[in-house]
């Protein structure tokens, strides 16, 4: 993954305790399900007809094109056990902090007399509870990928290169040209 945003999402599907329904007909019934009953409602998430949803629930359909079974995996991931969700996204954000694996450039921002080229970096790091509750508030909020990189660039500036305050005092980090990103709770 090579945004924040993406790698949020895949973290929060890693925490299911079910797997998500493989067949279009099992998938199509739990989207009605979840609107309450209404084909119309899903037929208007999907880009598709009413008649086409009560097809595939009926199991006159079984096999959709490419475009629409990526479309609805998509739809029924986002849906899926969102308690088991918000739980895993609580406890990180509480207790259990987060790991970022990434690898991007770095640049700084240093006092005169220091190096301050940019450089591609792999980093593996733990950040603590407040950068994770702050990375979940800012992703329900709708902010945009590069609100939620300053975030994550923030949480490995302090706990990465300023060792908590330790070292580095005047230093502001830059986080860009990002190869991929990991991030796992």
């Amino acid at each position: 993954m090579d945004t924040v945003q993406g790698s949020l999402e895949e973290a929060a599907a890693a925490t299911f305790t079910r797997p998500l329904p493989k067949t279009a007909r099992a998938q199509m019934r739990f989207l009605v399900h979840q609107a309450k009953g209404s084909t119309r409602a899903v037929a208007g998430l999907l880009g598709i007809s009413q008649r086409t949803v009560e097809r595939y629930l009926t199991g006159q359909f079984k096999r959709p094109r490419p475009d629409l079974a990526a479309r609805l995996t998509e739809e029924v991931r986002k849906r899926w056990q969102p308690r088991v969700r918000e739980r895993a996204r609580q406890q990180a954000a509480t207790t259990g902090g987060l790991v970022i694996e990434t690898r991007a450039r770095f640049g700084f921002t240093a006092a005169p007399g220091t190096t301050d080229d940019s450089r591609i970096r792999r980093i593996t790091q733990h950040l603590p509870p407040q950068y994770a509750a702050r990375l979940f508030t800012a992703q329900a909020a709708g902010a945009d990928e590069q609100q939620l990189r300053e975030i994550a660039a923030e949480g490995l500036q302090d706990i990465y290169f300023k060792d908590r305050g330790r070292r580095a005092e005047g230093l502001q980090v830059e986080f860009t040209d990002i190869d991929y990103v990991t991030i796992d709770y």
